[in-house]
């Protein structure tokens, strides 16, 4: 247990990272094809590296498009929704989706379902990776996702759980294989909810859980203070290369108790620490059914650095600049560590912007040299993009040039 602590820490070194780092190359949808997903019933797209651009009117299925290619990555999608809602509903139950994506790893046949022959309910939804079953987890070793939608317009006076959400996606999308310490802990803490509520108390069954609980949350919390670190000195790094630009940048911190205790002691002490707090809780918690201090209850505090005030203060529209800001940069860190710009799914974002940092929007995805996904209902607000975008129209359910 204090090996793995050990390595978490030397995982943290960011000149490790960039020695790792693959020489640069692209990630890109080529070919996409829909059965049964949402309103569409069978759908495909031919498609390059160079951003795509989905118009139609409200309602005609572009955010389920960016919601399908959202399922090529790690996780429930951009959405977030239980598998069994992405079902056409006249259809037969289930839905597929596959893709021939130039990924991390080279070319790629990628394969998703849910309600499918041979589906199991443990694992959530089918995934085939170049032709072999593998767990929805495996899909981040090939592709990198991030994404603007409109129900992230909230993220900074919303509850800290949204906040949390995106943070572990940029934690997984450092190192993916921190998603084995945030199940553990996640599981771990569900059980020990459950002895709770079954009024067990047997002390050595708490205590292999806390044990749990404990390595795994100062994992988690080690994680995401590595991440903000990366996150915060590209942000700076940009600053002093490029000046004051189009989006305002963001100031960023981390509440929580493991955190803070990581910022000022040994990991391994921690670990310990948070051990005798569980074990101390334990009456604390029963009457709460929940454990109140932990990984679970952290939360990310952003500041709109050039007014030096909260983002949850800021106007809606400075959010959204700030949003979009952070976003941008957390694609420039993926690019920088695994040496390709993730896909970025951009829905309804271009039209809310003016003239001036939608074009500074174009020029970053450009530089980026990212496959963006963006959709709109106006083919006028793309003109300036059209030349070096695919145009694709889209009307109830069907993909069209």
């Amino acid at each position: 247990m204090r090996a793995a602590l050990s390595g978490y820490r030397e995982r943290a070194a960011p000149e490790a990272m960039g020695e790792a780092a693959r020489a640069e190359s692209r990630l890109f949808v080529q070919e996409l094809r829909l059965t049964n997903f949402r309103n569409y019933e069978r759908a495909a797209a031919s498609l390059d590296e160079s951003p795509v651009v989905l118009i139609g009117d409200n309602g005609t299925g572009k955010t389920n498009l960016l919601e399908a290619v959202s399922l090529l990555g790690a996780g429930q999608g951009l959405r977030g929704r239980p598998y069994e809602e992405l079902a056409r509903k006249d259809g037969p139950g289930g839905w597929a989706m596959a893709a021939t994506v130039m990924s991390l790893e080279g070319v790629v046949e990628i394969g998703t379902g849910f309600g499918l022959s041979g589906a199991s309910e443990a694992t959530g939804r089918n995934v085939r990776i170049a032709g072999k079953d593998q767990s929805a987890g495996a899909l981040a070793h090939y592709v990198q996702l991030v994404w603007v939608i409109p129900e992230m317009d909230g993220l900074f006076t919303g509850p800290a759980s949204e906040r949390r959400r995106f943070l572990d996606r940029l934690m997984l999308a450092i190192d993916p294989k921190m998603s084995g310490p945030r199940g553990r802990y996640d599981r771990a803490m569900r059980q020990r909810n459950r002895l709770f509520q079954m009024r067990e108390g047997s002390p050595s069954l708490y205590a292999g859980l806390e044990e749990q609980m404990a390595e795994a949350g100062v994992a988690i919390a080690a994680a995401r203070l590595d991440a903000i670190a990366r996150l915060s000195a590209l942000i700076q790094a940009t600053r002093e290369a490029r000046g004051p630009g189009p989006f305002p940048f963001a100031v960023l911190a981390l509440e929580g108790t493991l955190e803070r205790a990581l910022m000022e002691r040994p990991a391994v002490e921690v670990e310990d620490d948070y051990v005798s707090l569980l074990s101390e809780a334990r009456e604390r918690d029963r009457l709460a059914g929940r454990a109140l201090a932990g990984p679970h209850l952290s939360d990310l505090i952003v500041v709109h650095g050039p007014h030096n005030a909260p983002a949850g203060d800021c106007s809606s529209g400075e959010q959204k600049a700030l949003l979009l800001g952070l976003v941008l940069a957390k694609a420039r860190l993926i690019r920088e560590l695994s040496g390709a710009a993730p896909l970025v799914l951009l829905d309804e974002v271009a039209a809310h912007l003016d003239h001036a940092r939608r074009e500074a929007l174009f020029g970053e995805i450009l530089d980026l040299k990212a496959q963006a996904w963006m959709t709109g209902t106006d083919r006028e607000t793309f003109a300036s993009l059209a030349s070096q975008a695919q145009i694709l129209a889209v009307n109830r359910g069907r993909i069209g040039a």
